[in-house]
């Protein structure tokens, strides 16, 4: 196992302020708004009416029910509360899962670029991951053909994430269903979806999950999602799932011996999160499109880096390999190493995500900084240009 890289840059950036140094850091992947008020409310309110012991370790029944509308109301999918888990973080609720299914020497199919926890979760439960890569002339996004060649007998387990982290990539309906048709011919792979960022999105196709486009699968999908992103609200750690009873149930029983239950506030917070009024979502949505298309623009002006547009999530993921000839550095990491001692620009590799000669930019965070960024990124590949 290997510290997770965005975690790393994070001290490392702290570091380096502390030793006085002027940096701006895009490598964090959260909000850089408050949660809104109206769900703060509520969190304050549970505190302050006791709601602060155990709930029963699968989430309270408001809860549940709140997560079975949003799925009926946004995804079409029918679940019961048996059929629902909620943990502390949807970080955990995959964990949970892959602790559920996955036995020694079981193969798992993460698609490259991943997320960057999925492979070690894999490893710590003896599980092997296999990681066909999608590049940048394929739009970072698997192809059936690709997953096809990647299942094998040991196949025990898929993990798709759309729109993903790092690449802000989505599948859309036809390429959800060229997917679930080969998943089809093998009854014994179980999948994951994580759909975290299904409401940072901006595709002109409507977002769709994948147990919504093959419900055929519907016995083998667990979907999950969370609160943290879409309501910033990554610091309450809620996340959430639906899914076959079965596994739901084992899942359940695993946390029990873990965790036990999500903070009994924050799930107090998530109730007023999902059934309240969705237009902060939206706004916050509006903003993070607003800075998608500077950076994106700002990247691909920027010598040897070039930036595919995202379908959705706050990260740009750009292609570096001409920029890095240009520093005459030899990897991605000696390339964001770069740009944080020459440009005091915070960017996490590619190369943590499964996807060498990249690096992955959060604009979670001002415009300000963000122009500010750019320049001193530009300015850093000047100079190296001159050299």
């Amino acid at each position: 196992m290997k510290p997770s890289p965005t975690v790393a840059l994070t001290g490392r950036v702290a570091q380096l302020k502390a030793e006085g140094k002027d940096i701006i850091s895009l490598g964090v992947g959260e909000p850089d708004f408050d949660t809104p008020v109206h769900i703060a409310d509520s969190g304050v309110d549970a505190i302050r009416k006791g709601f602060t012991r155990y709930t029963p370790v699968e989430g309270v029944a408001e809860l549940k029910d709140a997560i079975i509308a949003k799925f009926k109301r946004e995804n079409g999918l029918d679940y019961k509360r048996n059929q629902i888990l909620v943990s502390t973080g949807a970080k955990q609720t995959i964990f949970n899962l892959i602790l559920a299914v996955v036995d020694p020497g079981d193969e798992v199919v993460v698609p490259a670029p991943y997320w960057v926890s999925y492979p070690d979760m894999v490893l710590l439960a003896d599980g092997v991951p296999v990681m066909p890569y999608a590049g940048p002339e394929q739009g970072y996004k698997l192809t059936a053909k690709q997953l096809e060649a990647a299942i094998t007998p040991k196949t025990r387990l898929f993990i798709l994430n759309s729109p993903s982290n790092p690449t802000g990539a989505a599948y859309s309906a036809a390429e959800l269903r060229a997917l679930g048709d080969v998943l089809i011919k093998h009854p014994q792979v179980i999948i994951c979806t994580d759909d975290m960022y299904e409401h940072i999105y901006w595709s002109k196709e409507p977002f769709v999950s994948l147990a919504q486009v093959c419900p055929e699968l519907y016995e083998r999908v667990v979907t999950t999602n969370g609160v943290s992103k879409a309501y910033a609200m990554t610091g309450w750690r809620i996340g959430y799932c639906g899914g076959p009873i079965e596994l739901v149930t084992a899942m359940s029983t695993i946390q029990s011996q873990s965790t036990s239950n999500p903070s009994s506030i924050a799930q107090k917070a998530a109730i007023t999160a999902l059934n309240s009024d969705q237009n902060c979502v939206r706004e916050m949505n509006k903003s993070f499109k607003e800075r998608h298309d500077f950076v994106v623009a700002g990247l691909n002006k920027l010598p040897g880096v070039t930036c595919l547009e995202g379908a959705g999530t706050f990260y740009a993921f750009a292609h570096v390999e001409k920029a890095m000839k240009i520093v005459g550095v030899k990897d991605d990491n000696a390339f964001a190493e770069h740009l944080l001692v020459h440009g005091g620009v915070a960017v996490v590799p590619g190369s943590g995500f499964g996807a060498p000669n990249h690096m992955r930019l959060s604009f979670a965070t001002s415009m300000k900084n963000l122009e500010e960024s750019l320049k001193r990124m530009e300015k850093t590949l000047r100079a190296a240009q001159a050299a």
